[in-house]
């Protein structure tokens, strides 16, 4: 019975946030359920997140029990110290419980860790410029993000560090 991984949200919906710009993290955070027979009786087993494990990509990472939430909410960030790619990854930790036949639940020992798939964002310096307000922008070509390449992947920061919220 496998335990699905949660939805991960990082940065904004275009993938890429300017350095130093708050990057809002957060999962779609609920208990899973599954149904089964065993030997003729029904089972439900479910799994439930209790922690969220982000790894920025970076270095750096943060261990939470909350499942943050959308912007305006800051309480689960981060922000990207240097230009380039990075992989953000939510390591979900799943504590388990189960009920036979309709009876009360029964707590599992021990916990599963499940990643999500990562998200891929870019963080880009930005500068300001005088441009010619004649020429038109072109507003179906993205120009802030590169393609990912090895010379476009960002660097570990050098003072990176784990934080528990």
């Amino acid at each position: 019975m496998p335990v699905q991984p949660l939805v991960a949200s990082a940065g904004p919906p275009e993938g890429w946030l300017p350095v130093n710009m708050v990057n809002v993290l957060y999962a779609e955070s609920e208990t899973q359920t599954m149904d089964m027979t065993l030997l003729g009786t029904p089972v439900q087993v479910r799994a439930i997140p209790v922690s969220y494990h982000w790894d920025l990509g970076d270095g750096n990472t943060i261990t939470t029990t909350d499942p943050g939430a959308p912007y305006p909410s800051e309480h689960v960030s981060a922000t990207y110290t240097q230009e380039g790619w990075y992989d953000v990854t939510l390591t979900t930790t799943f504590s388990g419980q189960f009920s036979v036949a309709g009876g009360a639940w029964q707590d599992i020992e021990g916990t599963i860790e499940v990643a999500s798939e990562p998200i891929a964002i870019f963080s880009k310096s930005l500068e300001s410029r005088l441009v010619n307000g004649d020429v038109p922008i072109d507003e179906d070509e993205d120009p802030w993000v590169p393609e990912r390449t090895a010379e476009t992947e960002g660097p570990k920061d050098p003072e990176a560090t784990h934080r528990e919220i």
